[in-house]
């Protein structure tokens, strides 16, 4: 009969449950430079929905650059993280543990793309006051989400060789 601890290891940590295969989650793994170019990927689509979201908003109500760059991030971080989320959801995660697990595989990738790309269209001279019709705005947010993947990039193929990032949710998405 088993017990409430069973489900702890003995040092107390949770251990995975949920399927057998999800044992290898957060161990260091052979981190490829394709398999962080796809973490990075994924990363890029969630900021990209939010930070061009947040960027038209902001940018139509006439906002100065600093709530719209706040407004940008807090939508990246919002949709970066409901895209894990409904990968793990999915895959059968419970709530609970689906939110620990995208906070810890995006936080420090969606926090570098962000970081990256909104320096990269605050330093683009007029982009941020070009307008929402204007190719100036459009090129300058183009230009800066890749900049901000290829900056991203080595960065998660860091993160995953050390067991962290996506290496965290890689097991749930097979």
């Amino acid at each position: 009969m088993a017990d409430a601890t069973d489900s702890r290891d003995h040092a107390g940590h949770e251990k995975p449950h949920d399927h057998d295969h999800h044992g290898h989650a957060g161990h260091a793994q052979k981190a490829t430079w394709r398999t962080a170019a796809s973490a990075t990927l994924h990363c890029l689509t969630g900021c990209a929905i939010g930070e061009v979201l947040g960027m038209v908003i902001g940018t139509a109500l006439g906002w100065p650059n600093v709530p719209t760059v706040v407004l940008a991030v807090a939508l990246a971080f919002f949709f970066g993280y409901a895209l894990t989320l409904a990968g793990l959801r999915r895959a059968g995660v419970d709530w609970h543990r689906a939110l620990k697990l995208a906070l810890a595989a995006d936080t420090l990738s969606i926090l570098v793309m962000e970081i990256v790309d909104n320096t990269v269209m605050i330093a683009v001279p007029g982009a941020m006051d070009a307008g929402l019709t204007s190719g100036l705005f459009w090129g300058a947010l183009t230009f800066a989400l890749l900049v901000a993947f290829l900056v991203t990039t080595p960065v998660n193929k860091w993160i995953i060789g050390r067991g962290g990032g996506h290496a965290v949710i890689h097991a749930y998405h097979h």
